[in-house]
């Protein structure tokens, strides 16, 4: 290991703020130290309890995270959080930053913001999230929230992430139920509606148990929906009380095993996919030939499917 490796990571696990700040931007920009550094500090994570925060653009997720944090620190839990912004067109960063939203735990001690781009991947969070929360994790916090991108109907990779899926709906955008379609409605653990002080929200409730009525829960009960007025602090005891019984129902059955086990292997799988389009890349062609490749695309001598077989046999494989 580098002494640069070796130095975050003991930082990191001591929960030096520095530290943990400079070892999240070595995983998250793929720095030449990264692979020890994760290495380092892959043994000493796996115990935070993860909570994503997903729904519709407008729908207050930033700041029900902001009260839930406090809430949690209100019983001395050390929290992370990770908030997932659309990328900057200009900078490649995140377009809202973590200086701008949640001020009033900028000086907390217990609590670690911080602000990825998606920098063009879908899903509603950032390629590097997984890599983040090993480090968050390692560094002894209790619970990380993940807040992501506004997302519409299949941006559900959350739920692939997150111990604990939290979806935020609010009255009045529309067509209710159109948020609730295909991937968002399934991946709901808890439901939130938020600015319940709005008309129109018990109509957005009817619509959520309905449909949860037409669900298969597999021998679950269904996800709890809880109103909430996030900007006043109501409502959101309730959330985290309705996170835990989630939890705790989760590790009594084997849900929440089964769950990490399935992250772990798509950690594996998203791992290895990258590293082979590396190697493709670096074996196959030079920039040179990959433009020339893209020129023959272009042209429609070769089409897209003939040309990665000429870079697997090029690779032997």
């Amino acid at each position: 290991m580098s002494p640069l490796s070796n130095e975050l990571a003991e930082g990191v696990r001591r929960g030096d703020v520095r530290a943990l700040a400079r070892a999240i931007s070595v995983v998250e920009n793929g720095r030449p130290a990264a692979p020890a550094l994760l290495a380092a500090l892959f043994p000493y994570a796996g115990k935070s309890l993860v909570v994503g925060v997903t729904g519709p653009p407008g729908s207050g997720k930033s700041t029900l995270v902001d009260r839930l944090t406090a809430h949690l620190r209100r019983q001395g839990q050390k929290v992370g959080i990770v908030a997932v912004d659309p990328t900057s067109p200009f900078s490649g960063g995140a377009i809202l930053g973590d200086r701008i939203r949640m001020q009033g735990h900028a000086a907390d001690e217990g609590v670690f913001i911080r602000s990825m781009a998606t920098r063009g991947h879908l899903g509603g969070l950032a390629a590097a999230t997984g890599r983040v929360l090993t480090v968050l994790a390692a560094s002894g916090k209790d619970v990380i929230l993940v807040e992501t991108v506004g997302v519409g109907q299949d941006e559900v990779e959350i739920m692939g992430t997150a111990d604990v899926s939290v979806v935020v709906l609010v009255p009045g955008l529309g067509d209710e139920v159109q948020a609730l379609k295909a991937g968002i409605m399934e991946i709901a653990d808890v439901f939130v509606v938020n600015k319940a002080d709005r008309e129109g929200v018990d109509r957005v409730v009817a619509e959520i148990e309905s449909m949860l009525s037409l669900a298969s829960h597999e021998g679950q009960p269904p996800p709890q929906i809880v109103k909430t007025v996030a900007t006043d602090d109501r409502g959101v005891d309730e959330v985290w009380a309705a996170v835990e019984a989630f939890r705790a129902r989760s590790a009594g059955n084997g849900l929440l095993a089964d769950r990490r086990r399935a992250q772990l292997r798509r950690q594996l799988e998203e791992t290895l996919q990258d590293r082979l389009l590396t190697r493709a890349r670096e074996a196959a062609f030079t920039p040179e030939e990959l433009e020339n490749q893209v020129d023959r695309l272009e042209a429609r001598t070769v089409d897209p499917l003939a040309a990665a077989e000429e870079v697997m046999k090029r690779m032997g494989l």
